[in-house]
């Protein structure tokens, strides 16, 4: 989506220049508490979560377990349901006659308000022996027209949460419900694709782009309007109390411009490997600090060299890449503004949102979409507002 090498260096500077500040404050004051707390002389890469974690908990005096009672699993699966069919009229049926690989999968028929059949749904919940850790949305038939029958997909989601005892239901942490939000984001752009051929189908699209669907999903978990419908707690009934939506809401932006200087850093050493050529680099540390150079807070470890463990950039796809995460967040936060600024539910957005994001996969470029869609190129202000960096 972002098209040339020039242009990822000039998105990733301008929001560098802009959360830098922000990151630079957040690290004086942490290297501050952990001095005061324990009399360190100075904070290092390896102190950094440990004090980090401390002074959170201190600022919210918010304990995940505290929230787990009003996120029971079954609750989130009607939630995000809800949550679908409010915004793109979608039905989901569970049934019983479908096979499937284990008996802990779910399947779901999925039809629209005129009962015309969308997709069929599979989930896969909890962990068990042989099965990987992680999350993640795939697709067993993508959705094609052929023969002028437009076929519908098969698509499913995996995660791994702890399974329900005999005296206690599946309660998952805020983290977990953000995650299953996320995947089912992703579910979403397969189920409603709507193209001719299936290699363009669904999330078969750019790679900066990919995470748009599933990244903004995600926040409906933290409006109230939304946790209203599902966020009860298991044994009382009890809608989740405002107080903890307010503090879900205000530490979400913790320490975000230390964050986002991290995913900055990353994407710049990615560049600087990927956009030239290597062959005159005689070290590669030295290579690796010179791209660090504009991110650095914590003092440089001698030993530590990160290129050599990027597997990411180097094996896992990314290479040149590895700005998608923070390219994501910047459209997703862009379109979540356009929601908030005429209600999170309202139609007219979700039907911009569905016709030209999510139904039409990789047909058309990126950039074309979603400027159909917003009326305009995202811009990271947005993201910055969220984030509390501006």
């Amino acid at each position: 989506m972002a098209e040339t090498p020039e242009k990822v260096l000039s998105f990733s500077n301008e929001l560098l220049q802009k959360a830098k500040p922000a990151a630079q404050k957040e690290f004086e004051e942490l290297e501050s508490y952990a001095k005061k707390l324990d009399r360190i002389d100075q904070l290092q890469k390896w102190d950094g979560a440990y004090y980090a974690e401390k002074l959170k908990k201190e600022r919210f005096n918010l304990d995940q377990e505290i929230l787990k009672p009003y996120f029971k699993l079954e609750n989130v699966i009607d939630g995000v349901f809800t949550v679908a069919s409010k915004l793109y009229d979608l039905q989901f049926k569970e049934v019983f006659d479908i096979d499937t690989y284990h008996p802990d999968v779910k399947t779901y028929s999925v039809s629209d308000i005129d009962n015309n059949f969308i997709a069929v749904f599979y989930a896969d919940f909890h962990p068990r022996k042989g099965k990987r850790n992680g999350a993640w949305m795939t697709s067993y038939k993508p959705q094609q027209i052929k023969n002028r029958i437009n076929e519908r997909p098969h698509v499913s989601i995996v995660c791994n949460f702890t399974k329900p005892t005999n005296t206690k239901p599946s309660l998952l942490t805020f983290n977990e419900v953000t995650t299953l939000f996320h995947e089912f984001g992703h579910a979403l752009h397969g189920m409603l694709a709507n193209t001719t051929y299936n290699s363009l189908s669904g999330t078969s699209v750019s790679w900066d782009f990919v995470e748009l669907p599933s990244q903004v999903l995600e926040n409906w978990c933290y409006e109230k309007e939304a946790l209203e419908l599902f966020a009860k707690h298991y044994e009382t009934g009890e809608t989740i109390p405002m107080e903890y939506v307010t503090k879900i809401k205000e530490s979400a932006s913790f320490h975000e411009g230390m964050q986002t200087l991290r995913q900055l850093s990353f994407g710049l050493l990615d560049m600087s490997w990927h956009s030239q050529d290597p062959s005159k680099i005689s070290s590669v540390k030295e290579f690796e600090n010179n791209a660090f150079s504009e991110t650095k807070l914590y003092p440089d470890v001698k030993e530590n060299c990160m290129s050599t463990a990027f597997s990411h950039i180097f094996q896992g796809g990314y290479s040149a890449g590895y700005y998608s995460y923070k390219w994501a967040e910047v459209l997703d936060a862009d379109a979540f503004e356009y929601f908030l600024e005429k209600g999170i539910f309202n139609k007219e957005v979700a039907t911009k949102f569905k016709e030209n994001i999510l139904s039409k996969g990789g047909t058309e470029k990126p950039m074309d979409l979603y400027k159909r869609f917003r009326g305009k190129e995202p811009k990271p202000d947005a993201l910055l507002r969220r984030a509390g960096l501006l």
